[in-house]
């Protein structure tokens, strides 16, 4: 890159950090509470007794399993699959014998069918972070496109920011939908999260290369990584490894505001474009191409050293749990062993949540194990929770719009949840039901602690049945 181009990128970087953050309409501001996780370092868990590797862990198609009751496997053998073009294969993260094939708690879809596997109480081994194997030199060069899509679709990556799309059919070229940018998600806008900012200290290096693995695959010019400013460290961390890496140019580290849904695929479009997502439609329609930097490690990994997703990162957080951190562990570890080796709960214990306040799933069962896609479990005490709603009941809409204001995709999400709780479905899809994000904003805001989220994501289930004629 010429002194020219340096320099004009240098001003645009300065105009971009002291005018006002890059940012989309709506949104809220909730307390951040990252002080939890945010300063220790990922922590390594020896394997757990047992692991339920569920066959449905993905937007698409569920995997069938690949093999029986009673047969040993491997760490890394394929445990389910299926030819459906989207989905993607799921492995043992450990070496053991099948239990059996059986249905299991699935913090999406209440129960689904799973590989339980007992670990083999010989094999001590545990696999470990390989951020070590990448630095500044790495060329993306001694690999094609094809051999990069065809690695991580052998090897089960998912989009790791919470949507659990495939990866694959994300990057694969599509000559009906080419792509021109590349978007890095490092925002991890959800409060109390932690995961994404550790790799982005920790394996920085490993990141830049799934980046630039995932950018040639895509066939795309110009890639932008975008992180909240709360998050300075990791912004200086990845700039600093991008200055001391080779053929990097076209790779550019943009803080954006702190606002939550910031990290919603569309939101993290609108704010460093300021193109905006078709309703219905996907990022590629517009030529875009958005993964997340815990998914671009998990490239890396794969393309490189050829082991399949079995593990990842997950953040045990909150003010119930004993030792809060960032923890490696095997993907279908469930959420009692992962809390186990946090030091276990308080006593104050109220409501554990597979993801964050805002967007996770809270769960009864912590026999439920954790996907690709699992980033956090939370752990709260009732009065740390939305403290409102334990304290106040639901009282009627008072039409104050505060919902409309802070809805990012612009619905009128009153409207939407009285037409869902009298069964009017056909006029909840009038306003554009199907386009929620379910990002919770609306129930965030709400004086009359009506829970809007809530009515839409019933009102899209019930929808979603009456397609299907399965009877309620």
């Amino acid at each position: 890159m010429g002194q020219k181009d340096r320099s004009r990128q240098s001003r645009r970087r300065h105009d971009i950090e002291t005018k006002a953050r890059l940012t989309f309409p709506g949104g809220v501001h909730p307390r951040q509470n990252k002080h939890f996780s945010a300063d220790g370092t990922i922590q390594q868990v020896p394997n757990p007794k047992q692991v339920a590797v569920l066959l449905s862990q993905h937007i698409g198609a569920g995997c069938k399993p690949q093999v029986s009751k009673k047969d040993k496997v491997k760490a890394g053998q394929v445990v389910g699959d299926t030819n459906a073009f989207v989905s993607a294969p799921v492995h043992s993260p450990v070496n053991g014998t099948v239990k059996d094939i059986a249905l299991q708690s699935h913090p999406v879809m209440g129960r689904a069918m799973a590989v339980i596997i007992d670990t083999d109480p010989a094999d001590v081994t545990e696999k470990r972070p390989c951020a070590a194997q990448f630095g500044a030199d790495f060329d993306e060069s001694a690999y094609s496109a094809e051999q990069i899509c065809d690695a991580v679709r052998q090897a089960g990556i998912v989009g790791m920011g919470g949507a659990g799309f495939p990866t694959r059919v994300k990057i694969e070229p599509n000559p009906r939908l080419p792509k021109h940018t590349l978007i890095i998600n490092g925002c991890e806008c959800e409060p109390f999260i932690t995961c994404d900012y550790r790799i982005m200290l920790e394996w920085t290096y490993q990141i830049i290369a799934g980046v630039k693995l995932a950018c040639k695959a895509a066939g795309c010019s110009t890639v932008i990584i975008g992180i909240e400013d709360n998050k300075p460290t990791a912004i200086e961390a990845m700039r600093a490894a991008l200055a001391d890496s080779t053929d990097s140019e076209h790779i550019e580290v943009v803080p954006v505001k702190t606002k939550y849904p910031q990290g919603g695929e569309r939101q993290l479009v609108n704010s460093l474009l300021k193109k905006f997502v078709p309703t219905g439609g996907i990022p590629p329609m517009i030529g875009i191409c958005v993964l997340n930097v815990a998914t671009c490690a998990a490239i890396a990994e794969a393309v490189v050293t050829g082991a399949p997703l079995t593990h990842r990162v997950v953040t045990v957080t909150g003010c119930a749990i004993t030792k809060p951190g960032n923890y490696y562990v095997p993907v279908g570890m469930q959420v009692a062993d992962i809390i186990a080796q946090a030091g276990g709960l308080t006593e104050k214990a109220a409501k554990v949540i597979l993801g964050g306040p805002m967007m996770g799933l809270a769960i009864a069962d912590l026999e439920t194990p954790i996907t690709k896609a699992s980033g956090a479990v939370t752990i709260l005490t009732k009065e740390a929770i939305y403290r409102a709603k334990y304290e106040k009941r639901q009282t009627p809409c008072i039409r104050c719009g505060r919902c409309l204001d802070v809805c990012p995709e612009n619905l009128n999400p009153t409207k939407i949840a009285h037409a869902v709780k009298n069964n009017l479905l056909d006029v909840a899809q009038q306003y554009y039901m199907s386009a929620c994000i379910e990002c919770g904003c609306c129930s965030y805001v709400c004086p009359a602690n009506i829970e809007l989220t809530g009515y839409i994501k019933t009102g899209k289930l019930l929808t979603a049945r009456a397609k299907e004629k399965v009877p309620v």
